[in-house]
């Protein structure tokens, strides 16, 4: 094997370097994974599913949840994603998450045929601030209207910081 002239060598060294950083900043712009609550099911009456994370946070962490979906169905289904966050154990807040509703999407296919659905995605749904340094526990479920050709396959809530 020949030794590559050094023009070469150096090429190749700057698309190396080149590679690396666009990879570094694909983690800085999607953030890097903290915590996954594994739903992957609905929440019905008499049959509750809740997955919970506690993390540890300081004042001005910004945690980006995001969702991972795999589902198919019939006509319409929204979706909700119920989140209470404690802080220190005392509820600090409670709110709803539209998992289609995203502001930034990765990996998303989606087909439909005849009134048939079938999506997948990664999206980014919202973010919270975090007010002051302390234990956080996230807790979530996944509710929805009434459809019985809903079939999920994946449904979690991926807390990024």
């Amino acid at each position: 094997m020949q030794p590559l002239d050094p023009v070469t060598a150096l090429r190749n060294l700057l698309v190396t370097l080149l590679l690396a950083g666009a990879l570094s900043a694909c983690g800085s712009l999607f953030g890097k994974e903290i915590a996954r609550l594994p739903v992957n099911a609905i929440s019905t009456p008499g049959r509750e599913v809740e997955e919970e994370a506690t993390l540890q946070l300081q004042k001005d962490d910004e945690v980006a949840l995001w969702s991972e979906m795999d589902m198919a169905y019939e006509g319409e289904t929204p979706l909700r994603f119920q989140v209470q966050v404690l802080q220190n154990g005392t509820p600090y807040q409670q709110f709803e998450l539209d998992p289609t509703a995203k502001n930034v999407t990765v990996g998303e296919v989606r087909t439909s045929i005849q009134g048939k659905t079938t999506w997948r995605f990664t999206g980014k749904n919202g973010a919270l601030t975090i007010p002051a340094p302390g234990q956080y526990t996230f807790k979530a479920r996944l509710v929805a209207a009434a459809n019985p050709t809903l079939r999920i396959k994946k449904a979690e809530l991926v807390l990024k910081k």
